[in-house]
């Protein structure tokens, strides 16, 4: 079998992150970056390709993502380049407890055009090509209506072709006008789910599950085969045909900052399941990198800094 081929499908901003009251420092992320730099890190020794998808505009720092991204070994070949338009950016305070708030400006971003734009009017024909499709809530929130319904046919495609779709319904309420809103774009999108990575915290938001079983429960029921629900530093649960099975967080010795640590869980976990690991086994090894990751400022940590078991 030839390894993987990935699509994670999204949006990159500028990054400003407050150093302090009045000092900012730039940089780029998104959680769908997280997840593919993520990937593509840990799961290049099993030869697994990923590609971003997304469209920047003309302006230096939308040079400077694309060419961050290729030196991150990402396939750009996907990403769309809008003149005069420009990337989103947001800003980001972290407290004293390593928690993170964001502020957003990105009505204009070039993302936003992704499945509208002209110079990827065959976007669709390309992406269901990929093995796995990657995608979050985070990307649903920034799609208008029809926007989403293209993504959504995407997905349909793909899976009828044998592809299949892994999904973080990463919710940030500012995105959407309402809860309601929100509640149903990511359950269309869930009933077309192979891999679902949802944060127990974003369920409780969205649709009230008491609690981890109950939230892995009404996604089975959506047709979601495998389920891992993130639950912070008590770790996860793993719920898939063979059982239901709870694994621990790892050990974090000082939480810096907590950005990125679920987009980095899911790009950990996708790689190892890829590279034929059982879902325990990939359980662990994205639960020792979100712990990395929340030792560190910032979404992406120096490639050295990857626990041994990541690599």
């Amino acid at each position: 079998m030839s390894p993987a081929r990935v699509a994670a499908i999204g949006e990159c901003m500028v990054e400003l992150r407050h150093l302090d009251a009045t000092t900012l420092a730039l940089g780029f992320g998104g959680d769908t970056l997280n997840t593919a730099v993520y990937l593509r890190r840990c799961g290049s020794a099993a030869g697994i390709s990923v590609d971003y998808v997304t469209a920047l505009g003309d302006d230096p720092y939308s040079d400077t993502m694309l060419a961050a991204w290729q030196a991150e070994g990402l396939g750009t070949g996907l990403v769309a380049r809008l003149g005069g338009r420009q990337a989103g950016l947001y800003l980001i305070r972290v407290d004293a407890a390593g928690e993170r708030s964001f502020t957003y400006y990105r009505s204009q971003s070039a993302a936003r055009e992704l499945f509208r734009a002209q110079p990827v009017a065959r976007l669709d024909d390309r992406l269901v090509d990929f093995d796995w499709l990657y995608t979050t809530g985070i990307t649903l929130s920034m799609l208008d209506p029809e926007s989403r319904r293209r993504l959504w046919q995407v997905l349909d495609r793909a899976r009828a072709r044998g592809g299949r779709v892994a999904f973080d319904s990463n919710h940030r309420p500012a995105g959407w006008p309402d809860c309601e809103a929100a509640r149903a774009a990511v359950s269309q999108t869930l009933v077309r789910v192979d891999l679902a990575l949802p944060a127990l915290d974003d369920h409780r938001r969205l649709f009230g599950d008491a609690d981890a079983e109950a939230c892995a429960g009404r996604l089975h029921d959506l047709g979601v085969p495998e389920v891992v629900v993130k639950l912070g530093p008590y770790g996860c649960l793993l719920s898939n045909p063979d059982g239901q099975q709870r694994i621990p967080a790892a050990a974090v010795r000082r939480v810096v900052d907590t950005t990125a640590a679920g987009d980095a869980f899911n790009g950990a976990y996708l790689a190892a399941r890829l590279a034929g690991a059982a879902p325990p086994d990939a359980a662990r090894t994205g639960s020792e990198l979100a712990a990395a990751v929340i030792a560190h400022p910032g979404a992406l940590i120096p490639a050295g800094a990857m626990p041994r078991r990541a690599r």
